[in-house]
């Protein structure tokens, strides 16, 4: 059971958005405070959500590859990247991070500045405005970036294929099932694996958009 694709995707989706929460969160507000390399800096943060998932694959296969100086190390310690569900892991992570990015940055970016600078001048350090400000006033965006990140990794497929591969039991998730029951004509269990993934994005956009509104609704009172 553990080894199914629904598992598998699960095992890698909530892995990817673990590591996506801690990056997006911390780096949208250090993007606040840049200046010179801000435009940049966004340019090669979003740059894989406008790229083929092949293409980001193309590049993971290079990085972690034995003849490049980092797949060397990997490889001299003993650690497998391609073709492990760690690859997978990475591959969705890469794909589904400027989800989480944008969003949290969107919403730090609507809120009011004056309440960090306020609070700078009653002393409080950075790591507590952000804690004690910025999050609690940011809930909806991080939900948002959180969910928006989970389907895309839930359900990537292009760039996970080529760096994890389709093995069944080990690194075939949902999407790859479903390509792999229509390249064989087990419609059946393709029509089950795809009404999954449609529940799983519908209750994510459900519970994003109950979020959102009911912080308009505390903002209207």
């Amino acid at each position: 059971m553990f080894h199914s694709p629904f598992f598998i995707s699960l095992k890698i989706a909530l892995l990817a958005t673990l590591l996506v929460f801690i990056s997006g969160l911390f780096l949208a507000y250090k993007s606040l405070h840049w200046k010179k390399t801000r435009k940049i800096m966004d340019i090669i943060f979003l740059l894989p959500m406008v790229l083929p998932p092949t293409v980001i694959g193309f590049f993971l296969l290079l990085f972690f590859s034995k003849q490049y100086p980092f797949g060397q190390f990997l490889d001299n310690v003993g650690i497998q990247i391609i073709f492990s569900w760690w690859g997978g892991v990475f591959a969705s992570f890469i794909v589904a991070f400027p989800l989480m990015y944008r969003s949290v940055q969107s919403a730090m970016e609507q809120m009011d500045e004056n309440l960090c600078l306020v609070a700078r001048t009653l002393g409080m350090k950075e790591i507590t405005i952000f804690w004690k400000i910025v999050i609690p006033n940011c809930i909806p965006g991080i939900v948002s970036g959180i969910l928006l990140a989970f389907t895309r990794a839930f359900g990537e497929f292009g760039a996970t294929i080529m760096v994890a591969g389709n093995i069944p039991g080990k690194t075939q998730t949902i999407s790859m099932a479903i390509y792999s029951a229509m390249q064989s004509g087990d419609f059946q269990t393709a029509y089950i694996w795809v009404a999954c993934i449609l529940l799983f994005s519908t209750a994510c956009i459900l519970v994003m958009q109950y979020v959102t509104s009911y912080k308009w609704k505390k903002v209207e009172k």
